[in-house]
């Protein structure tokens, strides 16, 4: 069975200075979703987050490695079809827009009408109305329709754990460029980097 999402050895460093480049940052990452999931990502500011859901949108050219949705190499589909394949939500639920240096007619159909994989980046839920009720319903009808949900939290509320606890079946967490899968919610706050991450958040929902 060809995986939902397969990240392959992907790397992404930035360099700054000219004409010798240095190194600033550099991420990695090597995992492999086979079926329909919701999967909770989280990780402090500045870790990488945001860069993992450009790659494996395609917005993002990698320095090494390749993401696979649904066994398409998605850095070679047409950049105005990549979003049939996976598609990046940012905070306002604007979607980022593509380049490539590239021409399009050099490059794959998608091949597909609507996104496989969704990726929500740090959505703002509003605690009035039920919209997170709402949101969550989202979340789990895109996940019954076959599709991959990546739900990005960067908690600092006691709520936002709870949401992840509650919608969220495996983890990713992203700390200084590193990526760590978890396949559940335990196994996530067991790891003492996610917990010097919570503090004291973590400790006053567990009291």
């Amino acid at each position: 069975m060809t995986a939902m999402l397969s990240v392959q050895q992907l790397t992404k460093t930035y360099t700054t200075g000219f004409p010798s480049r240095k190194p600033t940052f550099t991420l990695g990452a090597d995992f492999t979703i086979e079926e329909p999931a919701i999967v909770g990502l989280m990780g402090p500011n500045g870790s990488g987050k945001t860069t993992l859901f450009e790659l494996i949108t395609g917005s993002n050219a990698p320095t090494g490695g390749r993401v696979l949705v649904q066994g398409r190499d998605i850095h070679r589909i047409r950049t105005d079809e990549r979003d049939r394949l996976a598609i990046h939500y940012h905070q306002s639920y604007q979607v980022r827009h593509f380049r490539s240096l590239t021409p399009n007619f050099m490059l794959e159909k998608a091949g597909s009408d609507y996104p496989i994989v969704h990726l929500f980046d740090e959505p703002q839920f509003n605690t009035q109305d039920g919209y997170i009720g709402f949101m969550l319903d989202f979340f789990r009808k895109l996940r019954a329709q076959g599709r991959l949900v990546f739900l990005c939290v960067h908690p600092n509320e006691r709520f936002h754990l709870e949401i992840l606890q509650e919608i969220c079946e495996r983890f990713i967490f992203v700390q200084s460029g590193s990526v760590t899968p978890m396949p559940d919610y335990a196994s996530l706050v067991a790891l003492p980097p996610v917990q010097a991450y919570l503090g004291d958040l973590l400790t006053e929902r567990a009291a």
